[in-house]
């Protein structure tokens, strides 16, 4: 099967400067991929040019076999990094995740009983079914996340990109949010692809890590001890990485050796 994102030898600039070069990357049906590296890396731009928002000097990108320009929006949902909605605005829960639904359905049709039965699943895939009736904005920031999330999964898109998905979240609702993650690729079998400045916790749950900071310094499988040169290219000599997971007898003492 071919990957459903394929990018070899990519170029970005911004007013003849490089900001990108020399980008490989690619993403399976099935699997999670992050992209980490620092504010300013061009984690961001590199989303843009898979969306088709941002052009290339060099190299080719393939989304679905295609290139970014001529793909069906309905086919990959996405979560930029600022998700907001309007203070005080009166919309419920179920009415943001029914929005995911208009690029299939259009803006001067109304939604039917498929529709409606799409969403009720996608609430119940991030666990917000309960509060379905709630106002986006009496949630907290993870619910919220999920709500959009949820929103993005009702266009049924076979790809998922998230634009730090975890900024904002305490360590407790970084980790449900990452678990709600590994359930949606296991349960639609989608690709998703992710961008985070935080290499610690999202290690645990992804199947692949890239380390960017203009160029992707290493891409492997996530669990693999990266080499601490790549971190020091990557992230700059004052790193400390903290990883939670199973193996972790520190966290489950609750101290620090």
């Amino acid at each position: 099967m071919k990957p459903y994102i394929l990018i070899e030898d990519l170029e970005v600039k911004y007013q003849q400067k490089i900001v990108l070069e020399n980008i490989y990357l690619e993403v399976n049906k099935g699997e999670i991929v992050c992209v980490v590296g620092p504010n300013g890396g061009g984690k961001t731009t590199l989303l843009k040019v898979i969306l088709g928002l941002k052009d290339y000097s060099k190299g080719s990108v393939l989304v679905l076999g295609k290139p970014p320009e001529y793909v069906d929006r309905k086919e990959i949902g996405y979560l930029p990094q600022q998700e907001s909605s309007a203070r005080n605005f009166p919309i419920s829960v179920f009415e943001v995740v029914l929005m995911g639904r208009y690029p299939k359905i259009g803006l001067l049709k109304k939604p039917d009983k498929e529709d409606k039965r799409i969403v009720e699943e996608c609430l119940k895939l991030v666990k917000m079914e309960h509060l379905k009736e709630e106002n986006i904005n009496n949630l907290s920031g993870g619910q919220r996340q999920r709500v959009f999330i949820a929103r993005a999964l009702a266009m049924e898109p076979k790809i998922l990109i998230l634009d730090e998905p975890s900024t904002g979240l305490d360590i407790v609702a970084q980790e449900d949010f990452y678990k709600t993650l590994v359930e949606i690729r296991d349960k639609k079998e989608m690709a998703i692809l992710m961008v985070s400045h935080d290499i610690g916790v999202v290690s645990t749950f992804v199947d692949k890590i890239a380390c960017l900071n203009r160029t992707i310094h290493y891409h492997g499988k996530s669990g693999q001890p990266i080499p601490e040169d790549v971190l020091k290219k990557v992230f700059g000599t004052n790193i400390q990485i903290l990883v939670h997971d199973q193996h972790c007898r520190g966290c489950h003492r609750g101290n620090n050796d």
